[in-house]
Parts: structure tokens; sequence; C-alpha cells
């Protein structure tokens, strides 16, 4: 007999759970909204070329393929060994690969600059544990047709201002760019062909500490020239002063001689984000030398972002101008930032987003059917309440109001035969 629980990496959610989260994202909807991003929706599915097109990192490895249509048993076992024979769809991974095809499928419709919200289901085939699941949501903003530091800072602002909304105040976020990754291993003496494998190894420098990190890439047989440079680097002697986000913090994190452009480029990106926070003081930013993101796709500046309650990040992003351009043939600047959705609403469970008022009517046997829809037309038409349910009085009810309660109801009223509609007492429920 088959299971009666979800797929592995999968839940149910019970109504009182589907409702916070509900709640939780209609407060990251209004924010995003508040910034003049807009929603837009794309199809759960995409062809498998473009899901596998080498644009989507390792979560290429984990994609859900969808069977083609029509495939007997001989035509699967010939097209046994090819995975693009065997499927013509898969489920998406991320939203951000859907969205460069719904940019170059649309852009004739769209703005110069286009601020874009997209909030949905995807799926990854990974192995399910805490905090990791094969269905999530993902909370997306992206802004294209902007090449500039302005885009970023208004992403950074937006996102700092939602979690604020959600009692998520003191967040901060962390900087880097590609560009000052690829500069630094090329200083270094990293060869072009081993940065990829470096830069994995980098990835794991707060988990191994600096000397895991070059045991990693000593083993890995790069250079070895450039590995003792870049091990004497993250040991060198620091002074243990506190420098705010701004360009002394980012001279004293990279190597002698950056380049000038990529500095003055992530000077302006905080100017900009303390102009958007006049409020918050000096920019909750934080410039991070070694800050990777897995994607291959990003080309220029990336972020994650942090808070103090969690050791883990709570969302991030970066800029990838090359990847529209896989679809259109020219480049399209575009840079994005992700909330993670699951994180975020599992922390936000002590701070409940106000819900509208919603009761429910407990009504004895004999009270006819006329007379309750009439009750319950008149709570909501008259705005006293968002929500009605109607539920027959049980021989407990006390544990029927408790249920109530955990689903999210904040108030109830008995409703006896012949009550005059508009005069029921609304008592508060707990």
């Amino acid at each position: 007999m088959a299971s009666v629980n979800p797929p592995r990496g999968m839940r149910d959610f019970l109504p009182a759970d589907k409702a916070r989260r509900e709640r939780v994202l209609a407060v990251i909807r209004e924010r995003y909204r508040a910034h003049g991003f807009d929603e837009i929706e794309t199809p759960v599915v995409e062809e498998h070329a473009r899901l596998h097109a080498g644009i989507g990192g390792d979560n290429e490895k984990l994609s859900y393929n969808i069977l083609r249509r029509g495939l007997d048993a001989d035509g699967i076992r010939a097209a046994a060994d090819d995975p693009a024979a065997l499927s013509d769809l898969g489920l998406r991974y991320d939203l951000t690969v859907p969205l460069a095809r719904f940019y170059a499928t649309n852009r004739g419709q769209l703005p110069t600059v286009f601020r874009a919200i997209q909030i949905g289901p995807v799926w990854r085939a990974e192995r399910p544990q805490k905090g990791r699941y094969r269905q999530f949501v993902q909370c997306d903003i992206d802004i294209i047709g902007d090449d500039t530091a302005r885009a970023e800072a208004e992403l950074i602002t937006a996102s700092l201002d939602t979690i604020d909304a959600l009692g998520l105040e003191g967040g901060s976020v962390r900087i880097n760019d590609r560009r000052a990754l690829e500069w630094m291993l090329d200083s270094f003496g990293f060869t072009a062909d081993e940065r990829p494998g470096v830069l994995i190894t980098i990835d794991k420098l707060d988990k191994v500490g600096p000397d895991g990190v070059a045991a990693e890439l000593r083993g890995r047989g790069v250079t070895p020239g450039a590995v003792d440079a870049f091990d004497a680097f993250l040991k060198r002697p620091q002074t243990r002063e506190y420098n705010p986000y701004g360009e002394r913090q980012i001279r004293k994190a990279l190597p002698e001689g950056a380049p000038e452009e990529l500095i003055a480029h992530l000077v302006g990106l905080g100017d900009a984000v303390a102009a958007a926070r006049p409020d918050a003081g000096e920019p909750p930013l934080v410039y991070d030398p070694f800050l990777v993101r897995g994607m291959g796709y990003y080309t220029g500046t990336i972020f994650e972002l942090a808070h103090p309650s969690v050791d883990y990040s709570l969302g991030g992003g970066g800029r990838y101008d090359g990847m529209i351009g896989r679809f259109l043939g020219q480049e399209v600047a575009a840079v994005g930032f992700s909330i993670g959705f699951e994180r975020i609403v599992d922390l936000v469970t002590a701070v409940e987003v106000e819900a509208a008022q919603a009761v429910v009517l407990v009504h004895d046997a004999d009270v006819p059917t006329t007379e309750l829809l009439a009750h319950k037309t008149a709570l909501l038409r008259s705005g006293d309440a968002a929500r009605v349910r109607l539920e027959r009085r049980p021989k407990n009810l006390k544990a029927l109001l408790e249920r109530s309660a955990a689903d999210g109801y904040t108030a109830f009223a008995a409703v006896r035969a012949g009550d005059a509609v508009g005069e029921l007492q609304i008592k508060p429920l707990g």
C-alpha cells in the first residue's frame, strides 16, 4: 500500500502554517512593490535544453526532468544514455533562468529598465535534510537594463527594508565582486583553468580556516607558488581597528594594487545604500573579499544577506550580465536578489504579521441555513470580519475553539435560531 506521507523533501502545510506563510509573503510583496518592482509569473516547466545550457551551475545536476511523451520501452532503452533524448522539459530549479527567457521573449513590451518580482516554488533533487527541501519557495527581485551601482543599491535597500518590515531588524549585507576575486587570484598566480576549483575551496574558508584552505588547494595540485602567496595573504598581520564599509575597509581587505575602478564601484555602492537609508546610520554593509557564491553566471557584484540571530545567510544574489545575452545574442545588464523565504518564515514565527479579524460562528443544530448565511454575509459586509467560518456546536466546545485559534481565527460568536442579524456578540479567542 502506498505511503500517505508526502514525497521526501516535500511538505504539507496545515491551515495555520499556510496562513502564516501567506501573511509573510504579503509583507514581502507589499515592500517589493513599494520599491517600484512589478510582479510577473513564468511557467514552472522550462525546456530541457534551456535548463541545461550551462548557466545554472550545480543546480543543473539537481533538475527534475520530464520524460518525453510518446516514448515506448524501446525508445527509452535507446535513449537511456542521453538525458536530452529522454527529456524535453524539466521543472525549474530557480527563478533566474526563467526570468532571462521571459525578458528575451517579452522585452518589446517592457520598460528600458525593468524591475521584476518573481515569487513561486522551485524544485531541486536535493538530499533532504533539516532546512533543505526538494520543493521550496523563492522570492526574487531583479533589475534588467541598468548597468550602474544604483541597481545593486536598489536591490539591497529593498531587501533590508523587507526584513525590517518582518520584524528582523539588524540585518546586514556582505558584498564582494567576482571581478575582484578574479583579479586577486590572478595576482597570486593561479591560472585561468585553475580558478573554478580554487573558488570552490575558497568558499569553505569560514568552515575550514586558512590552513584547511591551503591544504585543500595543495591537494588539488594547483600552482604551488600561488598557494603560498594566497596562504601568506590570509595570514598577514592585521590591525584590529574597526572600519565601517568604505574605501579604507575595502583597500585593507584586498592585496595592494587592486583596480581603482573596482574600488570606486564598491565605494559608490555603499554611498548609494547610505543615502537610501539616512536614518540607519552607517550602511549595514561588510566587504568580504572571499565571498564567492556558487553560481557560475555571476559577472560582477555579489552579496549575501546576514542576520545576527543565525549563522547562515538569509538570501543573496549578484550581477549576471551575460545570461540574457545567451538568449538574445546581445549583452543585457541584469542583477538580482533572492530572499530565502523558507529560512525567513521560520524566523518570524515569534513576530506574527498582523492578520485581519477572523470569526468562527458556533451554531446550534437547529439554526436554519438561511439564518447562518445571513449572519455570515452581514459580518463580511460590515467589515467586522475579514474571514468567517461556520461550525456546528460540538460537545467539546473548548477543543473546537482551541483548534480554531490554531487555524488563525481570532474571535467567535454563538448563534442560536432567531438571533437578529448584525447583533451577534463577538468574543475574542484565547
